[in-house]
């Protein structure tokens, strides 16, 4: 008799928790937009963000869900040597979707009429930077085992190592509105100091063991994220516009690195790696937006990477629905030449 197929709900890997992080970096990409493109602008914002949360909501649900059913399939996320550190999406999510939220509606003071939303803003924050340390304690805890199991190998240094770290850089967008200035610094400094830890580690492994597997080439990407966040958040904490800029350029530079593997990129089969592209796209748009004048070269990149952030989170949606009808996304991975190693 054959092996029964798992059902589609074992394949709902953290990776899934990309699409609302794009979606609500979008959403912020967009209200940075509202002053100068008007009312329309903010409007999209409010859609994207809704859509953000809606789609958040969906996937908490299904992975609720997958935990009580299948939970040897959650273990073996935790295992996995890539899959493990996506599981800072989860709260990174609700760290955006509570800055979605404080953009959208306002601060704290603007807040304290309706103190229902202010509260869930602030709950939601809270559950994202306290989700959000305890998942880059437990990711880099897991690097004391050296060599043994769940230690620091080669194959664990990936892009998507960064999202642990990007997570606290996150921290002060909703932070600061919201009246949170110290927890907001603390937790920024972390991922201030662990970025060029991860990216050191990532050039070394490149170096001499060679590139990532060909299917997570669009995790490249995820380099630009930690720059342009940072970017936007020192700006949040009161900083002078040259700081900013001068993450501006960090975040070019990065994106076009990026973006020098982009045929190789494009020739893979689409997956939802791919959707490492959206939020650094929407955060770097983002900063461009935030930094550019009325006139100038920097009026016009500002909306042009937005218009250009939209169009690929746009083609990665109907690409996730084309995937989800023909059933090749809840599906097992394409083997890679990885061995995963122990969640310890």
């Amino acid at each position: 008799m054959s092996k029964p197929r798992p059902h589609p709900l074992t394949y709902l890997y953290p990776v899934w928790f990309a699409i609302p992080m794009g979606l609500c970096g979008l959403s912020l990409a967009w209200h940075r937009a509202g002053p100068r493109m008007g009312e329309w602008a903010e409007g999209i914002a409010l859609v994207l963000g809704l859509l953000a949360a809606g789609s958040y909501l969906l996937l908490a649900a299904a992975a609720l869900l997958r935990l009580r059913r299948h939970p040897e399939a959650w273990q073996e996320d935790l295992r996995h040597p890539v899959r493990h550190a996506f599981v800072a999406a989860l709260p990174i999510g609700l760290i955006l979707l509570a800055t979605v939220g404080v953009a959208l509606f306002g601060d704290g003071d603007e807040l304290s009429s309706q103190p229902v939303l202010l509260a869930l803003l602030r709950t939601l924050w809270w559950a994202g930077c306290l989700g959000q340390f305890g998942v880059m304690l437990w990711v880099l805890s897991r690097w004391w085992n050296g060599n043994k199991a769940g230690g620091l190998h080669w194959p664990v240094l990936t892009p998507a190592l960064i999202l642990p770290v990007v997570g606290n850089v996150l921290v002060p967008l909703a932070g600061v509105p919201l009246g949170h200035w110290e927890w907001s610094a603390a937790q920024f400094g972390i991922g201030l100091v662990f970025w060029p830890v991860v990216l050191t580690l990532l050039l070394v492994r490149v170096a001499t063991q060679g590139l990532w597997p060909e299917r997570l080439l669009p995790a490249h990407f995820i380099l630009v994220a930690p720059p342009a966040v940072i970017g936007l958040s020192v700006l949040q904490f009161g900083a002078p516009p040259l700081l900013g800029w001068l993450f501006w350029g960090v975040a070019l530079f990065s994106f076009l690195w990026a973006a020098s593997q982009a045929q190789r990129m494009v020739s893979q089969p689409f997956g939802l790696q791919h959707w490492g592209l959206s939020f650094p796209l929407a955060a770097f748009a983002a900063l461009t937006l935030r930094l550019g004048g009325e006139s100038g070269l920097f009026a016009v990149l500002g909306p042009a990477l937005l218009a250009f952030t939209s169009v690929v989170i746009t083609g990665l949606v109907l690409a996730t629905v084309r995937g989800l009808r023909q059933g090749t996304l809840l599906a097992p991975e394409p083997v890679a030449a990885i061995q995963p190693a122990s969640a310890s």
